[in-house]
């Protein structure tokens, strides 16, 4: 059979990395095993779904280079469908209606807890075989319940958490329909999954507790449940479940701040799963490796220390052609515009930076006014260096504008000043690039315009 699987997001608030995991190993194991991937957008909770909250997963999972085979599918636009399987479910005596308000349950749960026994629907408007029921109230719209299977147990082996048993004494008959006939989300998502033909439902562990539900609904209709993983959470840094009011970011602004999708894709892959010690990996070797078999138990925890080393390594081994366009948009969100320097100035300083957001700050100071660090220019910048800089700025008026010129100016005004190449090197770099931390000077400055390099030379 035919793989396919798919992410199910609800669009309640913006997608964060927690969540976009959840899409990323569904992603990689229909892509691994030549299957399909389906995005499916759980609308239903009409009060708190938005369209911007749908755009930012739209837009997260194009930035990482998750696409999808079909869809997006939303539910609320299949609700003839579920009326139609809800119909047939009647005729099948598979659901009844429940008139139970919700006083009535609410009193039901409170006597429950007072004797120590687990809250549940009790099965009161449940028909049986010479079962009297209540009084229909009048006026009272009632509910739909799944006649859940009395005895026995619900058993699947879950791909992460292996075999898992659930007594059906445990489960009350779930509410599949609200009193004006709008199915709820534990019968859309199996009526869906049966439409969508899922083979691998791979998902977070906060929906364990609905799996058994799912499992009995499919079995009523006909039809064997999907292969269920379900992941471990992700934490944040402080040990708390990654969420927006424990202050996770939405996946889109990491593209902000200078991340790489395939970095992003290969940090977010080691959140719960690994290929033996294997750290830094390409999107390709991701898919060749990924595998069900090799999903973490453990809550993973986020490590935005552990994301920036990932993306620099990616950084570094990205061609600086491809570097520049990303750079490019950096900068032109600043108002700068670069030209054809760019590339070599990322190759020049991608080994010191780890997002795009920091190597733009380098590439900004060679295409606007420098701002001097003031310890470092106090330090540097004093009357004794002063003859040598006028000097080599005397010096570098002509010639060829190379790196092996450049460097040829330097020794020789060493030589002519008797100074060491630091003492004159620090302060050259403090007037030209702001500060004294850079790389080679020459190459610094041969990347710079013979202009920029004397006028700056010349402001000290």
């Amino acid at each position: 059979m035919k793989v396919r699987t798919r992410f199910a997001p609800s669009p309640t608030g913006f997608i964060h990395l927690g969540n976009i995991r959840s899409a990323l190993y569904p992603w990689a194991f229909a892509r691994s095993q030549g299957g399909d991937f389906i995005l499916r957008i759980e609308d239903t909770d009409l009060e708190r779904s938005s369209q911007a909250a749908v755009d930012v997963i739209l837009e997260g999972m194009a930035w990482l280079g998750l696409d999808h085979d079909e869809g997006p599918f939303y539910q609320m636009q299949r609700m003839d469908r579920y009326r139609e399987v809800l119909a047939q479910m009647k005729e099948q005596g598979l659901v009844y209606p429940c008139y139970m308000s919700v006083e009535e349950l609410d009193k039901l749960r409170e006597r429950q807890m007072a004797n120590k026994e687990k809250p549940r629907y009790d099965g009161t408007w449940r028909p049986e075989p010479g079962k009297t029921l209540p009084q229909v109230p009048e006026g009272v719209q009632p509910v739909l319940r799944f006649r859940n299977p009395i005895g026995g147990s619900v058993v699947w082996d879950d791909k992460v958490k292996g075999r898992i048993e659930i007594s059906n004494d445990e489960l009350d008959d779930l509410v599949i329909a609200r009193p004006d006939g709008t199915p709820t989300y534990n019968f859309c998502v199996v009526v869906d999954d049966i439409d969508m033909q899922i083979t691998h439902v791979i998902r977070g562990d906060d929906h364990v507790n609905n799996t058994p539900r799912q499992i009995n609904i499919f079995r009523a209709l006909g039809k064997e449940p999907p292969v269920y993983a379900h992941l471990p959470t992700v934490l944040n840094e402080q040990g708390e479940k990654m969420s927006k009011r424990n202050g996770a970011k939405p996946v889109t602004q990491y593209r902000e701040e200078g991340y790489l999708p395939d970095a992003m894709v290969n940090y977010l892959a080691r959140l719960g799963w690994s290929h033996g010690d294997d750290e830094i990996f390409s999107r390709e070797q991701f898919l060749q490796w990924f595998d069900l078999d090799h999903l973490g138990r453990s809550a993973a925890q986020f490590d935005e220390a552990k994301l920036r080393w990932v993306n620099a390594q990616h950084m570094k081994a990205m061609p600086d052609d491809a570097l520049a366009v990303l750079v490019e948009a950096q900068l032109k969100k600043r108002g700068v515009t670069p030209d054809v320097r760019l590339p070599a100035i990322c190759a020049l300083f991608k080994d010191r930076c780890d997002t795009t957001v920091m190597l733009a700050d380098w590439a900004a100071r060679f295409y606007t006014p420098v701002e001097r660090n003031a310890e470092e220019a106090a330090k540097h910048l004093t009357d004794a260096v002063k003859p040598a800089v006028s000097m080599l700025a005397k010096m570098l008026e002509g010639g060829p504008w190379t790196k092996e010129a450049i460097a040829e100016s330097v020794k020789e005004t060493l030589r002519a000043t008797g100074l060491k190449m630091p003492q004159l090197a620090m302060p050259v770099r403090v007037l030209v690039m702001g500060t004294a931390q850079t790389p080679s000077l020459d190459a610094v400055l041969a990347l710079c315009t013979r202009e920029q390099v004397l006028q700056r030379l010349r402001a000290f």
